[in-house]
């Protein structure tokens, strides 16, 4: 049975709801994204032509997140569906399938960048920490729109996501400056989870250990392995352990205390945006506020 069938009735309620509740009503056609920083950049390139929904909260992983019968119902109706793909929706992958064998166009930006690999072979999803793969990803982003909606002209959606991509690229450029305050014997990453390898990629980083093995926030560490990266720690004299706003910081202020060392723990944004306020709250924001706490935590001084 297709799954436009099983959640009809979702439907039906979300526009009953809809009508009720509103006196004028949107009849922009809609985007759905999954993920908070996805979100955004689609907002960035559509401005007020399209409705751009969001299925994932302020602050949810999306490694554990999972999709109630009324988002699925958004995606449904949705003119196209944004996911980041290589894994990183782990709750969502069946769904999404689902979705496009309905007739529902779906856009994996993760299909449309060449990835890096775990060690263990799997494809890395965290791609957003690349600009210059985003800046790719945004203008295939753009042709898609322009596949789904003629409100524009697809020069003027290309006009729109080349202009978002070179302020992305800007952002990289601003990056590169700062990150340039940290010596190269300092720039060595410990992190909850393998998060960070595009970035460390792109900017000059070594990942020298990870709290949470795998390439997900669903793995456990053992005792044995929180050791040997404690002894990693002081060998490699790291003064930060980098913690995702995503992810629960008791195992990284365990490893921290077991170096017997004042080494501090650090908060970055990854899978999503910071609320309102937080300097992280759109994408380009997320970098360069994670630029500023990475040069301010390993810089010398």
């Amino acid at each position: 049975m297709k799954m436009r069938t099983v959640i009809i009735l979702a439907i039906l309620l979300s526009l009953i709801g809809s009508a009720c509740g509103n006196s004028a009503v949107d009849d922009r056609p809609t985007v759905v994204t999954t993920t908070t920083i996805l979100g955004d950049i689609v907002r960035e390139i559509v401005g007020d032509e399209l409705n751009v929904q969001v299925l994932m909260p302020v602050g949810v992983d999306p490694h554990e997140f999972s999709a109630s019968a009324g988002q699925v119902a958004q995606m449904e109706s949705a003119v196209l569906v944004v996911a980041n793909g290589l894994g990183l929706e782990e709750g969502l992958s069946s769904v999404l399938d689902a979705v496009m064998a309905d007739g529902v166009p779906v856009l994996r930006v993760g299909d449309v960048v060449t990835p890096r690999y775990f060690e263990n072979g799997q494809p890395d999803p965290h791609i957003w920490f690349d600009p210059e793969r985003m800046a790719v990803a945004v203008r295939k982003i753009a042709e898609r729109l322009a596949e789904v909606d003629d409100r524009l002209s697809p020069a003027d959606w290309s006009s729109r996501g080349d202009a978002y991509a070179a302020r992305i690229l800007d952002t990289e450029a601003e990056m590169k400056q700062r990150f340039g305050q940290i010596s190269p014997e300092r720039r060595k990453l410990v992190t909850s989870h393998m998060a960070f390898g595009y970035l460390a990629d792109r900017f000059g980083f070594e990942v020298v250990g990870v709290v949470i093995p795998g390439g997900g926030t669903l793995g456990e560490a053992s005792a044995s392995a929180l050791g040997a990266l404690a002894e990693t720690i002081v060998a490699e004299d790291v003064p930060a352990i980098f913690v995702e706003t995503t992810v629960s910081p008791r195992l990284s202020e365990t490893l921290a205390a077991e170096t017997g060392r004042d080494v501090e723990i650090v908060t970055l944004y990854t899978g999503s945006l910071g609320a309102p306020g937080s300097g992280a709250d759109t994408y380009l924001g997320l970098l360069l506020t994670d630029t500023e706490r990475i040069v301010d935590a390993l810089k010398e001084g």
